[in-house]
């Protein structure tokens, strides 16, 4: 059986997705499902402010408690080192085209980085659920990481179960955030990209 590590960028885009890997196992490339071990896990140190970060992460911690599942935690705020790094890799002819590239990346990269050292098979994460986010850059980052690691990225669109995923968070009591999670995204409860 494969061992998945799956990204969980916050409780509620997570709430859908681990179900359906409960029930049904990991969708493959021929829409069909293979079972597998799998691990969520959080790492998010673009989320501001501090507070908003803490909230995510205990809403996350809280979520795992409810289903019994070994969540990993790779707490580190970092907004500093996030703002420094937008402003200088992001923009046209930098390192990163535009700022979520950067989020992605850097997210992304740590988790595979975890993955590489304790031996999954599948990388994954809960961002493809939000059609907030940008799929085409997600599995450009996923791919290009899939190759520096060589270990497998597995982009799944869940899209099509955004609100149902968000009716089950708030069934659940799961704290709902109003943005996506970095300062530039908070416009007054905007989503902005």
């Amino acid at each position: 059986m494969k061992k998945l590590l799956i990204h969980a960028c916050c409780a509620p885009c997570f709430v859908y997705i681990e179900n359906d890997l409960r029930n049904n196992g990991l969708l493959k490339d021929d829409n069909t499902y293979e079972k597998v071990e799998y691990t969520p896990i959080f790492y998010n140190p673009n989320i501001h402010p501090k507070v908003e970060y803490e909230r995510r992460k205990n809403a996350f911690i809280k979520f795992c408690d409810m289903k019994n599942l070994n969540g990993i935690v790779l707490d580190e705020y970092d907004l500093n080192g996030f703002a420094k790094t937008v402003v200088q890799d992001v923009g046209e002819n930098k390192k990163y085209k535009i700022r979520c590239e950067y989020c992605y990346y850097k997210r992304l990269k740590k988790v595979f980085e975890y993955a590489k050292q304790y031996s999954y098979d599948v990388v994954s994460t809960t961002l493809t659920i939000s059609p907030y986010q940008n799929h085409d850059i997600i599995k450009q980052v996923g791919k290009k990481l899939e190759e520096e690691f060589n270990i497998e990225f597995r982009y799944l669109d869940y899209r099509g179960h955004f609100r149902e995923g968000q009716k089950m968070a708030r069934e659940l009591d799961i704290y709902m955030q109003k943005y996506c999670g970095c300062m530039f995204s908070i416009d007054s409860g905007k989503w902005v990209y």
